[in-house]
């Protein structure tokens, strides 16, 4: 009777764990729009050179990554990302990694989102540009 209770236990904690894991990708699998009214470009020690006001929006698909502050736009399909959100975009992290064109310009980027006590913060990273990120924190989701 105990094994048969335990077994019951285990497969309904089992479930609640696939039920869970299931909600995390379809949100990671879905377009995600963030909009910040604020750029701020850091060192790589994370302190602030100088903010920019700007309305800057980035968009995540399942395939693609576009950057768009200002007037400027920058486009590029996603080479590898990761996902892991307890609260979907308030605690977790994405890590997105893509090509990025635009102006003619190519750049490696890596972009980190981080949800923490429902700040996100969004750090921009370029190869081609050693010691220095671009942070905005977001101000709205879509």
């Amino acid at each position: 009777m105990k094994t048969k209770f335990n077994l019951k236990t285990s497969l309904f904690a089992l479930l609640l764990i696939l039920a869970g894991t299931t909600v995390t990708f379809a949100q990671c699998d879905k377009t995600a729009t963030l909009k910040s009214s604020t750029t701020s470009y850091v060192d790589d020690k994370g302190t602030v050179l100088r903010s920019k006001e700007e309305e800057t929006t980035v968009t995540i698909t399942k395939t693609d990554l576009t950057i768009a502050p200002g007037d400027h736009e920058m486009t590029g399909k996603i080479s590898y990302q990761t996902c892991d959100w307890k609260v979907p975009f308030k605690e977790g992290k994405t890590v997105v990694k893509a090509l990025m064109s635009g102006d003619g310009d190519d750049k490696h980027v890596t972009v980190t989102i981080e949800g923490k006590a429902g700040k996100v913060t969004l750090t921009f990273e370029a190869e081609e540009m050693i010691g220095k990120k671009i942070q905005v924190v977001a101000d709205k989701f879509e």
